[in-house]
């Protein structure tokens, strides 16, 4: 085992968060049980997975809103990282760390199907791979330098900017050489974003006449508008474009609820005037590309740093309300259940 695999239990029995009632809107804690079951064993290409670390995500939402995703009385969808403690593929030994859709459980039977990544020897806490390493660094890597690549001296504004996909954003904008402005939800986020992640400038949204911090702060307009929330963010920011800007649309958080879809300001004379380029990115259509973009952030954290906050509870019971947590935005980084 080394240093950067945490010490962790064995147990016999498998402990699992099981979606009880579908959620109306954002998941809550309410929503799900806590079951225990005895821990499975791998078949022919299978590999037992104890996992270490739960991820909360953002698409979870989406994921527990679905019956196909996840029936009533299974482990919600979701992605962790932990350690294979039998294997019964020949690519895969134990010990090795894996990271992919495990669900929130003590353990996962799995195959390569499930994985988005597979680290024989990690090179960095094992949590990063679900974060800086893992979905939102990937997304933050993958969508900047396919859809909007940047160039010195470009402005750049990035919604959620303390998050774990925004700040990771502001990080690889700001290696490039762009004028790189923050939007996030608090003071203490601000500080963040601009004495850790390194934004030029970065604003409160839920304070003051937003558009016109934006004319101030950029009065020529951003080149690029890396979205994450979506909602009367987007509305107020693509009117701080300039011309032939680009928008990244990777999440739409603002919206509480697409069942009826909400309506607000129509964006589509913004676009023709300003002949905007307005792209969505969707992660797991990339998933053969994960080990790549893995090893550029390996690189970029070695040889220049990447900054990342972790937000990790102890014990497989903080799971439950951990979305609520990430939806109201009181977290101060990764959101993580740390179950070892």
């Amino acid at each position: 085992m080394t240093n950067f695999i945490p010490a962790h239990s064995t147990p016999d029995a498998n402990r699992q968060i099981v979606l009880a009632s579908r959620p109306a809107g954002i998941p809550l804690a309410t929503d799900f049980a806590l079951r225990t079951v005895p821990a499975a064993k791998p078949a022919e290409g299978q590999f037992l997975v104890r996992n270490l670390y739960l991820s909360a995500d953002p698409v979870q939402r989406g994921w527990a809103a679905n019956p196909a995703l996840t029936p009533l009385g299974a482990p919600l969808r979701a992605l962790a990282v932990g350690v294979v403690v039998e294997s019964r593929d020949a690519a895969i030994n134990t010990g090795d760390i894996v990271y992919g859709f495990l669900g929130w459980q003590d353990y996962a039977l799995a195959t390569q199907a499930e994985l988005l990544s597979h680290i024989p020897t990690p090179r960095a806490p094992v949590s990063t791979y679900a974060g800086v390493l893992g979905m939102p660094g990937v997304t933050a890597w993958l969508a900047l330098n396919d859809l909007a690549p940047v160039s010195p001296g470009q402005a750049v504004l990035v919604s959620t900017a303390a998050g774990a996909v925004g700040s990771v954003v502001g990080q690889i904008a700001r290696h490039r050489g762009a004028h790189v402005t923050g939007l996030t939800g608090s003071a203490e986020k601000i500080e963040r974003c601009i004495t850790r992640f390194g934004y030029n400038a970065a604003f409160n949204y839920k304070t003051g006449d937003l558009a016109q911090t934006l004319a101030q702060a950029q009065p020529g307009g951003f080149n690029t508008y890396f979205d994450n929330t979506g909602g009367p963010i987007l509305d107020t920011a693509i009117r701080a474009l300039a011309k032939y800007g680009r928008i990244i649309q990777c999440g739409t958080a603002a919206t509480a609820s697409w069942n009826p879809p909400p309506t607000g300001l129509r964006n589509e004379r913004e676009i023709l005037t300003r002949v905007l380029t307005w792209s969505g990115f969707y992660i797991f259509d990339h998933i053969a590309r994960f080990n790549e973009a893995i090893g550029h952030l390996s690189a970029l954290m070695q040889n220049h740093g990447l900054e990342h906050d972790e937000d990790i509870s102890n014990g497989i019971e903080h799971a439950a309300g951990s979305l609520e947590i990430l939806f109201a935005g009181t977290n101060t980084g990764k959101k993580l259940i740390f179950i070892g």
